[in-house]
């Protein structure tokens, strides 16, 4: 299974990522993990991201995508992944079908997690709250600023995948166990 997740901060892809990656025994490919893990490795790629993060920019398409490319050639890809966090952008996702292209395979589905955005706020907002250790993003201006970003760059991502078949779009907002049923009800159709 070759999935991509979208939804906004807070919809819940990281706990659905979790249940799906045991599952199907696929791994959940986050672009934040995979850029440290190449930073760490001393990879000739991963020493250019370590220089463009370190003056505090955003590491380029270019290098993300390369990075991405690298690690769908991992063994551990073979049977599928969860891409969590790419593409984010029109732009990444049109480098993703040409990677994939390259490498002769495809996407099953873009599952997409849809949320409301004052929901979402209460639901982060609570979340720290009950937890008693607030993250960084765990504050409602924030999570209003990641939400704008992800409104205007990765939501439009939506219609992209739509139109080519792809997109299989779920409502967050329920319960955990309902959302990974309706999950496994979408992918099942899929195969």
């Amino acid at each position: 299974m070759r999935l991509v997740f979208l939804g906004p901060p807070g919809a819940g892809k990281g706990t659905q990522a979790e249940i799906l990656v045991q599952r199907y025994s696929i791994p959940q490919l986050s672009t934040g993990d995979m850029l440290r893990a190449a930073v760490a490795a001393k990879s000739p790629l991963g020493l250019k991201a370590k220089q463009i993060m370190d003056r505090g920019d955003l590491v380029s398409d270019s290098v993300v995508d390369a990075i991405v490319s690298q690690r769908l050639d991992e063994a551990d890809c073979a049977n599928g992944f969860i891409l969590d966090g790419y593409p984010r952008t029109l732009a990444q996702a049109e480098a993703l079908q040409a990677m994939l292209a390259e490498k002769g395979i495809a996407l099953d589905a873009v599952l997409e997690l849809q949320a409301d955005r004052d929901a979402l706020v209460a639901r982060i907002v609570n979340r720290a709250a009950q937890s008693g250790t607030a993250r960084a993003d765990d504050n409602e201006e924030v999570l209003r600023n990641r939400l704008d970003v992800y409104n205007e760059l990765t939501a439009p991502l939506a219609a992209y995948y739509r139109s080519k078949g792809l997109l299989r779009s779920v409502d967050g907002m329920a319960r955990i166990d309902t959302v990974s049923k309706a999950v496994a009800d979408v992918l099942g159709a899929v195969k």
